[in-house]
Parts: structure tokens; C-alpha cells; sequence
């Protein structure tokens, strides 16, 4: 299971999502720059131990109203030149040194855990406690064989279900407190 270190990244995750999310096609413009917060998610598990993935929800509190997002990252210790389009930038990390983040849609490690997740593979992880499986993360296939594609809700409602041979469900926060649960990804 993944250490969770209690350090300092500068810029921090959410500054670079909030650089990142508007020029998302999916990115609902709310007439003012981004005011992210956490709102919940849980990590997988790399097998190599190389790749941090973390699955975050995170809501847009400016503007009236507010927007939750499904935003997946990946922490490597060096570029992926394949995974170039999905660069959110880097960080300095306080203890394990620069860190290049990556929406986690264009790194193969995060796609084959994820769909090993929904297999039944691997657990979810708690997001921000090592060593902590997270019981919360809901998982389904129905398919045969095993999950092959996967979709990320990237605007997940509460209670909306998904369509597909599989999903991955989560809860999250509210601004006003009140926690909610949702399709945050389809599998095929």
C-alpha cells in the first residue's frame, strides 16, 4: 500500500487543477477563475511502487452555485512522454522531490489499475491515510471476460447511475455538508 507523506508540494494539487480544469472541453465556465476544494476521493495502488494515483473530486465554489469534478491524477518521479497531453505540470514534493502530475486518463498505469479495481484485483485505497483500505469506493461488472475500456464521468451527479457493464461509485461533500454518492466512472 502507498505511503501517504504529510509534506508540502508547491504549487499544490489544487493550483494546478485550478490552471488546468478550464481549458477542459468539460469544464463548466462559472464567469470567474476556479475556487477548488476537496470534496472527497480514495488512491489506487501502483504494483511497481512508482506511480502515486489518486482519484479526487473536487468542487468549484466560484460563481453562483458550485461544481463537483472527477479529476484522476498520477504522481511520476520523471516525464511520460506518452501521457505529454494530459501534463498538469510539476511540483516540488517535500519528500520525494519533483513530481511530474498528470491527468491520470493519459496514464496507462492509472487505466490498468482502475480497470483491475473494477475486476476485483485491487482495493480502493483511503485518500489520505497509508496503509488503509477505503470500503467506501463502490464497484460493479457484469460483463464477461474482464473490463476492457473505461469512461471517466468527469461532472458526476448524485444518484445518477451509469450505463455500461460496469462503474465505479463514490461518495463526496457537499459545500453545504451534506455527502452524496455517485457514478464517477463507466466501464466497457
Amino acid at each position: 500500500m502507498a505511503t501517504i507523506h504529510r509534506t508540502t508540494m508547491a504549487p499544490t494539487k489544487l493550483e494546478l487543477i485550478g490552471n488546468w480544469l478550464p481549458r477542459q472541453p468539460w469544464y463548466r465556465d462559472r464567469g470567474a477563475p476556479p475556487e477548488l476544494s476537496r470534496a472527497g476521493g480514495f488512491r489506487l495502488d501502483d504494483p511497481a511502487g512508482e506511480v502515486g494515483i489518486e482519484l479526487l473530486l473536487v468542487t468549484d465554489g466560484s460563481g453562483a452555485g458550485a461544481t463537483t469534478y472527477f479529476v484522476p491524477l498520477t504522481y511520476r518521479g520523471a516525464a511520460l512522454d506518452e501521457a505529454a497531453g494530459g501534463l498538469l505540470g510539476t511540483s516540488e514534493h517535500g519528500a520525494l522531490g519533483t513530481r511530474w502530475i498528470y491527468d491520470a486518463e493519459h496514464d496507462p498505469v492509472a487505466t490498468a489499475q482502475l480497470l483491475a479495481f473494477v475486476a476485483g484485483a485491487v482495493e480502493a485505497q483511503h485518500q489520505s491515510e497509508s496503509d488503509t483500505l477505503d470500503p467506501t469506493v463502490g464497484r460493479s461488472w457484469a460483463g464477461d471476460g474482464g473490463p476492457r475500456a473505461v469512461e471517466l464521468v468527469r461532472v458526476p451527479e448524485p444518484g445518477v447511475l451509469g450505463t455500461g457493464r460496469g462503474v465505479v461509485e463514490v461518495d463526496w461533500t457537499r459545500p453545504d455538508g451534506s455527502a452524496v454518492r455517485g457514478v464517477v466512472a463507466v466501464v466497457r
